[in-house]
């Protein structure tokens, strides 16, 4: 489903730097964009009761400071 511009909303999110650096080489990898990943994210945690909860119980961010 491609989105009218008019049907966009424009938000302001603080990220965990370190995450949205590994994604940022993941996306540029696969072609794919924060956009496509917040949009396709918030459709499944609307439509699928599973994806919201293992959303909800997810805690353990792979994140480089985790790894230390």
């Amino acid at each position: 489903m491609i989105m009218a511009n008019n049907n966009l909303k424009l938000t302001s999110v603080k990220v965990d730097k370190d995450l949205f650096d590994d994604f940022k080489i993941e996306a540029i990898r696969k072609k794919f964009n924060l956009q496509k990943l917040v949009n396709r994210a918030m459709d499944l945690y609307l439509k699928d009761e599973e994806f919201a909860k293992q959303i909800h119980n997810h805690s353990d961010l792979a994140t480089k400071s985790n790894s230390l």
